[in-house]
């Protein structure tokens, strides 16, 4: 799959907030579903400006933007996307049940997301210690 130059963007700005590498977020099949979910929600001028601001730490003034500021805010949301698979707000969004099992939290922790791999039958009675 050819990535376009707004996802190569938004995967380098991905890669900078959640400190994992563009492989494996790629891993995740869930880079352009996150990206048109982030262009969405942040709307076109937020979402560009969140691009050029953070995407590329080499740009002059990255990432300078007051502690409780829009684009803070925007960069954060877009980190909770990744770690959780939904989008923050009251409620927050789900995107799909795959986005939640390939969660960046779980791999962070080194487990699978509850429920989202089924060991199979008599599964959940191993390491019960009986």
């Amino acid at each position: 799959m050819a990535l376009t130059d707004d996802t190569q963007r938004f995967a380098a700005l991905s890669v900078r907030l959640t400190g994992f590498d563009a492989a494996d977020l790629a891993a995740t099949g869930l880079v352009e579903v996150y990206r048109d979910v982030a262009a969405e929600e942040l709307g076109a001028q937020r979402y560009e400006l969140l691009l050029r601001e953070f995407g590329d730490p080499l740009a002059p003034g990255a990432a300078e933007d007051a502690p409780g500021g829009e684009l803070s805010a925007g960069a954060r949301a877009v980190t909770y996307l990744w770690y959780t698979g939904s989008w923050p707000g009251p409620p927050p969004r789900l995107v799909s049940p795959r986005a939640y099992a390939e969660g960046l939290v779980w791999k962070a922790a080194g487990v699978t997301a509850p429920a989202a791999a089924p060991g199979g039958y008599g599964s959940w009675a191993e390491g019960s210690g009986r």
